[in-house]
């Protein structure tokens, strides 16, 4: 009989007492300190399975091409041949290594000369500025901020010359106006046939969130996080900290995606812009910084914007997400284009008490409101850059602003809490007392409306004259008894919250109470 292995008669027999096949002992023993099964039928085999079996001494016959001089002629030629082809095959591939490295060593020296000419390029052009630069005569300061800025438009005809020389923006040109307006429109009839979506967590659901984690995302000797956005496509939340840093953070993982370090002052404001992967940055250090990710998550800063004077407060993103405002505490706001980072329009209405602490941008685009720290709430014209209304009756700085995605209703939050605005009719009418209210935001449905001061309180929203019935109130657990920003997770399935501490908090459903609350929506849509 022969090894169920080999196929030849075995040396050392054994037979398995599972299967009851022979093996040559040798070769059964590897196999299972190896794998540890049977190599034929694959059930688990151990050595005490396996029993030697006694046979007499086994002479092999010779095999028919040994037997004979042509025969191991025959042999010693056929290892010759395979030698031969192996050694050809290793031959061209040493040829086609030394190509490749041939091309990689060619395309290195070009790189290297194109760097070379393009460095020798720019010190020349570096030269030639400087040259032109020292024959040109200084700029008379004959144009005053005020004069340049006159109801939020620009004085025509003149060449508008800033503070060290530096020329005025262009202004927004009319082929943007019309990229804003035809924006406008289709955002306007899409909201017509807007439905709330069948996901959006039930009342019953925000009545029993609790605080699910906390996270310590900014550093401990600089505590507090300042501002916060939300991008949900991808439910990444962005932080603006004291510590002068912006903190990417992916909620479904708990980890930290990147932290954006360049700011030398707290980060005041931070925004996604749409579903890219931009980021903006606001800071008390007078500067915005748009961050970009070339793809490996390590985003670095692709513009640094210099323009305002005076601590930068607010960001916000126009619907199209190709142009941005930010807002600053030197009486005025820029409108920016997002992709070459440059100012096209500085606003002011002329005053001198118009220190800008919030913006927001309405959810169709042509309008943009704006918060003072002179407790005035102002709206512009965006194509007119025209100061269009003004809503008074705050008491103290109007911290936070945000319009509700039906398009008719604006919360303004301050010293003395939180007031609604029926843009409509330009009145107030309703308000929430409460001290220090610091951040306000409805949710991206219009459902909701959140309130940050020294607890966190969320609404159900309803009309001008119906009753807005508090859901939930959520406690600071930073031990501040401030807590500064609030925002409303993908389809207010958690809220997210800044203190004055260094941790950012997330308020939700626990896990299996999630689950029965998604399995009472799935039966009631």
């Amino acid at each position: 009989m022969n090894c169920a292995i080999s196929g030849e008669v075995p040396k050392e027999p054994v037979v398995s007492t599972k299967s009851g096949l022979l093996f040559e002992r040798r070769l059964i023993e590897r196999h299972i300190s190896d794998y540890g099964k049977c190599p034929v039928t694959g059930e688990p085999l151990t050595i005490d399975d396996i029993v030697p079996i006694k046979t007499g001494e086994i002479i092999k016959p010779k095999t028919l091409h040994t037997a004979s001089i042509p025969g191991l002629l025959g042999t010693f030629q056929n290892e010759w041949d395979g030698l031969m082809l192996s050694n050809f095959a290793l031959e061209q591939q040493l040829h086609t290594a030394r190509q490749e490295l041939s091309h990689a060593l060619y395309q290195h020296d070009s790189a290297c000369r194109v760097i070379a000419r393009l460095k020798k390029e720019r010190d020349e052009a570096r030269q030639f500025l400087a040259e032109v630069e020292r024959h040109i005569p200084a700029a008379p300061e004959a144009v005053t901020a005020n004069a340049a800025l006159s109801n939020g438009k620009r004085a025509a005809g003149d060449e508008e010359l800033g503070p060290n020389a530096k020329k005025l923006c262009p202004g927004i040109s009319a082929e943007i106006i019309t990229e804003l307006t035809d924006c406008n429109a289709a955002l306007s009839q899409k909201r017509k046939k807007r439905q709330i979506p069948q996901t959006l967590a039930s009342i019953d659901a925000l009545e029993r969130f609790t605080q699910l984690s906390s996270h310590p995302l900014h550093k401990t000797n600089k505590p507090g996080i300042c501002s916060m956005d939300i991008l949900h496509s991808k439910d990444v939340i962005a932080t603006g900290g004291v510590d002068a840093t912006a903190v990417l953070f992916d909620r479904p993982s708990g980890q930290i995606m990147s932290t954006l370090t360049g700011h030398s002052k707290k980060v005041t404001s931070v925004k996604f812009v749409g579903d890219t992967d931009l980021v903006l940055t606001a800071s008390a250090d007078k500067t915005v910084r748009i961050w970009r990710n070339p793809g490996d998550g390590n985003y670095a800063c692709g513009h640094t914007l210099n323009d305002h004077s005076a601590e930068v407060r607010a960001v916000t993103v126009h619907p199209t997400n190709k142009y941005f405002v930010s807002a600053s505490l030197d009486n005025t706001w820029c409108f920016y284009d997002l992709s070459s980072g440059s100012c096209l329009a500085q606003v002011s209405d002329g005053s001198e008490d118009a220190d800008y602490t919030a913006a927001a941008f309405h959810p169709d685009g042509l309008i943009l409101g704006t918060g003072t720290s002179q407790s005035v709430v102002k709206i512009w014209d965006v194509k007119s850059q025209a100061n269009v209304a003004k809503f008074d009756g705050h008491t103290g700085e109007v911290t936070a602003i945000s319009f509700s995605e039906n398009g008719y209703f604006l919360a303004t939050a301050a010293e003395d809490g939180v007031r609604l605005w029926d843009l409509r009719k330009l009145r107030n009418f309703k308000s929430f007392l409460s001290a220090d209210a610091n951040s306000v935001e409805f949710d991206p449905s219009g459902s909701y409306l959140g309130i940050a001061a020294s607890d966190i309180r969320v609404y159900q929203t309803a009309s001008v004259k119906a009753e807005w019935n508090l859901i939930k109130t959520l406690p600071d657990l930073s031990g501040t008894g401030k807590a500064t920003c609030v925002k409303f997770g993908p389809d207010a399935q958690y809220v997210a919250v800044g203190s004055m501490d260094h941790n950012l908090r997330i308020f939700g459903l626990p896990g299996d109470e999630k689950a029965n609350a998604d399995d009472d929506s799935a039966q009631d849509s």
